[in-house]
């Protein structure tokens, strides 16, 4: 518990101790309100997750801010902070928050403490780093609202303010200020009666940090923080499934690197070479300040002695794989995906083996999309989507599983692409490359079209083509009464969900999906796809076929099990 400090209010600078303190509190503020601002969604559907998102993006900082003890100074916080948001970020409001953090962090990380004008800067280089990680800005969002604090503290500044506190609660107001106008910047806002959710977030977490700067007595038991910011789906798992072959390294060994100066290239590439000689199954990612890596070794130590030599060493973790191997092999379902269990010649990268010119990276859910995509060639599926966006770490570990010098990756999802944006900007030993596919029928398409005689240029610019001629539209439930592009939506009732917006709403399952299907035809359609999800049976998707069929006899009507959860209907129109 923090303890009420009378003092904290005629504080006229922050240092380090403080700042973390005010860190803890604006991820402890966030995390307790992540399940309302997962409600803030335009679209009722069951399966709002900004909250979600951006609370294991900033726990996954919080661990490393957690893990630098007593011992606090200025750099080492802000690396803790942006290198571990960075790689935990996910979804499209965890990554620009974590592209908030590293603008703000640089802008203070060489000052042993920080007055207004510092944080004037560093604010003002943060929502610079933020607009330049998204390739279309929309005003309205959690963008609006960090400039809107950025300016007041520039007018503050400008004016001469001298008094931290009344600075600090300034910003703050000026920051819910904007945030209650961002539905009068976009009408869909408005129109559902909520703000934005990813602005509701940053205000939650400067409001966290204020409390904590006047000194108000706060909880910052982070209990679950750890479990909060544990990267779902594809890292453990692929690892798990690594150990059904032969353990020819016994020991997993992973650990971050606090560098104590820059790492080139060349320093880069002799520690990988190194890695190599002792282990297999390796992943060393540097990004400034720290590098990333994990190892299968038979000698520990040998790894962290090396590490050693450029810098700290932090989150280390050892397991002894051969004596959790039969109780791997227990625990492994039987119904493990292609995916899970990488057949021979797939995805699990060997020693012996070449690197192959291209490989495959899509992110998906449900049993019947993702043997789907392994059946069309993907070489590793990432377990998530909509309901769980993997952060930047997934899909890093995810590529180094896949032995190919390049590697499309199929995001499937928009909420996922600035994720999978930010992975391809850190790798340096492989070339990944972003398909921004938004939909799973997108993703469909892409890797449908891939032709291996072209090179990797003409087959991206080709992906790139067919996937803006496929619509897609996807039918679920509302969780809450609201209005929707003029359309009045009772909790319980179906929804259509478009490209572009609400297409259908209604009572009936059937009637919805036939009417959303309805308004995705046209005179070019050529084929309607069908993905029946795990709370459609098949008898009922098998009329919904015959109804589409007869209905568009010029169209041809393909019926597929998708197995997604959540979404009845998963409908492409091409």
């Amino acid at each position: 518990m923090i303890k009420e400090d009378k003092s904290a209010v005629a504080l006229s600078t922050i240092d380090a101790k403080m700042l973390a303190k005010m860190f803890l509190a604006g991820a402890k503020n966030l995390e307790s309100k992540k399940e309302w601002i997962n409600e803030l969604n335009v679209f009722p559907v069951p399966d709002g997750d900004t909250g979600t998102n951006m609370t294991m993006t900033i726990m996954s900082a919080v661990k490393e801010v957690n893990a630098l003890g007593e011992d606090i100074t200025m750099e080492g916080l802000c690396k803790a902070i942006s290198s571990g948001s960075l790689r935990g970020a996910r979804g499209n409001s965890g990554v620009i928050l974590s592209q908030l953090f590293r603008g703000f962090t640089k802008g203070i990380k060489e000052k042993e403490i920080i007055d207004i004008p510092a944080l004037t800067e560093a604010l003002d280089r943060a929502v610079e780093t933020a607009y330049k990680a998204v390739m279309k800005p929309k005003e309205g969002t959690i963008l609006t609202v960090a400039r809107g604090v950025s300016e007041k503290a520039k007018e503050l500044s400008g004016n001469g303010a001298s008094d931290l506190s009344e600075f600090l609660g300034a910003i703050l107001e000026q920051a819910r200020e904007v945030l209650a106008r961002t539905p009068e910047l976009l009408p869909v806002l408005k129109q559902a009666g909520v703000v934005d959710s990813g602005g509701q977030g940053l205000v939650e977490v400067l409001s966290g940090a204020y409390d904590a700067f006047l000194g108000k007595e706060l909880d910052l038991n982070f209990q679950n923080g750890e479990a909060a910011a544990k990267p779902q789906g594809t890292g453990n798992a692929s690892y798990d499934a690594q150990a059904q072959a032969e353990i020819k390294f016994g020991y997993c060994t992973e650990f971050i690197i606090m560098l104590n100066k820059p790492f080139n290239i060349k320093q880069e590439m002799d520690f990988k070479a190194y890695l190599e000689s002792i282990g297999d199954s390796i992943v060393c990612v540097a990004d400034e300040d720290v590098v990333k890596v994990h190892v299968h070794t038979n000698d520990p130590g040998l790894a962290i002695q090396r590490a050693l030599k450029y810098g700290a060493l932090s989150n280390m973790k050892i397991d002894n794989m051969r004596l959790e191997h039969q109780e791997k092999l227990f625990k492994m379902s039987e119904k493990a995906t292609a995916e899970e269990i990488p057949e021979e010649g797939t995805s699990m990268p060997r020693e012996e083996e070449p690197p192959k010119p291209v490989g495959f990276l899509a992110v998906s859910v449900g049993e019947g999309i993702n043997e789907i995509f392994t059946s069309l060639g993907v070489d590793h599926i990432i377990e998530g989507g909509q309901t769980m966006n993997p952060s930047t770490a997934d899909i890093l570990d995810a590529v180094e599983l896949v032995n190919a010098e390049n590697i499309f990756i199929l995001p499937n999802n928009k909420n996922i692409i600035l994720a999978a944006n930010q992975a391809a900007e850190l790798m340096t030993d492989k070339n990944l490359l972003v398909i921004p596919t938004k939909t799973i029928p997108q993703g469909i398409t892409a890797v449908i079209n891939y032709v291996p005689e072209l090179s990797v240029d003409e087959n991206e610019g080709a992906m790139l083509e067919e996937i803006r001629n496929v619509k897609t539209g996807e039918v679920t439930y509302s969780v809450r009464d609201t209005m929707i592009d003029d359309k009045e939506i009772k909790q319980g009732d179906f929804m259509g969900i478009g490209d572009d917006g609400l297409l259908s709403v209604g009572g009936d399952l059937l009637n919805v999906t036939e009417e959303m299907i309805s308004r995705m035809v046209d005179d070019e359609s050529e084929l309607i796809s069908i993905y029946y999800g795990s709370d459609v049976t098949e008898e009922d998707a098998e009329k919904l076929r015959s109804d589409v069929a007869g209905a568009y006899p010029s169209c041809d009507v393909e019926l597929q099990y998708g197995g997604q959860p959540i979404y009845y209907y998963v409908i492409s129109v091409e």
